[in-house]
């Protein structure tokens, strides 16, 4: 059952008052944060949703709510930010959290590779509730290469959510992913600007809308042929990506192939997500064999009627 909290005008002064309490026994962290602290170290971020903005423009109101696992509480306030650090400080309350006793596990690593320990976040977790709290599509997760000898292997493994990917390596296929969730949430902070997640991907872009499309770029993919010497794939795939709204993102492939070739995979933001691959003699030579196949793909699927 969810516990719902909700602060009537009433309450203001009352939650004001606890608001500067919790800060004075946790200097410089607002409620937000402290709870966010809190969604970190249990698994559960907090999600805020704005569920009313009325009044005039000189004195506008908000109400927010804000969900953390079974608990669910609402804040009022003349502005935004105001609004959520009600509604999280009516969540501090209901959790019965001291503000100054909320640690967040310390990340470590050796040597660059995450050892599998107690003390890491649930980020795989954070990101698999995130994605179905959001509507987003679950993280994927791939081993991309396992290296080293038998009594000290070395995994790589790629983390996948939405079109953003990060890659993380540990001493087993468990902390390998638990390191590549952890880089994912980071890049979910930063994206957003502040540790609260605010970040919302682009719509996915589906191949109707690409074969409907009369722009400069797809037009002229489909009217030239990909196959002029020297030709720069890899900008000629980002100034479509960028007309037409999807996200390209290269993966390179640590392991060579038979023939000694670099390897790489080019991952399209499209609906459904388009993989290439390719090879070269460098890196570069395999990013650009690989838009060259991306390109080749979404010529045949924009020119089918």
């Amino acid at each position: 059952m969810s516990q719902e909290g909700y602060q009537s005008p009433a309450l203001k002064a009352d939650t004001s008052s606890n608001t500067h309490e919790s800060q004075r026994t946790n200097p410089g962290k607002t409620p937000i944060q402290i709870l966010h602290e809190y969604g970190t170290k249990s698994g559960n971020l907090p999600v805020y949703v704005m569920e009313k903005a009325e009044g005039e423009a000189h004195q506008p109101s908000f109400v927010f709510s804000v969900k953390i696992g079974d608990v669910s509480c609402t804040g009022q306030g003349p502005s935004k930010k105001a609004a959520k650090h009600q509604a999280a400080e009516a969540a501090l309350n209901i959790l019965q959290i001291d503000a100054g006793a909320v640690n967040v596990p310390v990340k470590s690593e050796s040597n660059g590779v995450v050892a599998e320990t107690n003390n890491h976040p649930n980020s795989v977790g954070m990101l698999q509730e995130l994605a179905l709290q959001r509507g987003w599509r679950l993280p994927e997760y791939t081993v991309l290469m396992e290296a080293g000898p038998p009594h000290k292997r070395e995994f790589t493994v790629t983390c996948r959510l939405e079109s953003l990917s990060e890659k993380g390596v540990g001493n087993s296929k468990k902390a390998a992913k638990m390191a590549a969730a952890e880089k994912m949430v980071l890049k979910l902070q930063s994206l957003s600007g502040c540790s609260e997640i605010t970040w919302t991907p682009k719509p996915s872009v589906r191949f109707e809308n690409l074969r409907n499309s009369s722009a400069e770029s797809i037009c002229l993919l489909r009217r030239n042929p990909l196959s002029i010497p020297n030709t720069d794939y890899i900008q000629m795939m980002l100034e479509l990506s960028k007309e037409q709204g999807f996200e390209v993102t290269y993966f390179d492939i640590d392991e060579l192939t038979v023939n000694g070739q670099y390897q790489c995979l080019a991952e399209l933001s499209t609906s459904p997500v388009t993989v290439c691959h390719g090879t070269g003699i460098s890196c570069s030579n395999a990013h650009n064999d690989a838009a060259h196949s991306a390109l080749q793909y979404i010529k045949i699927m924009a020119s089918i009627k």
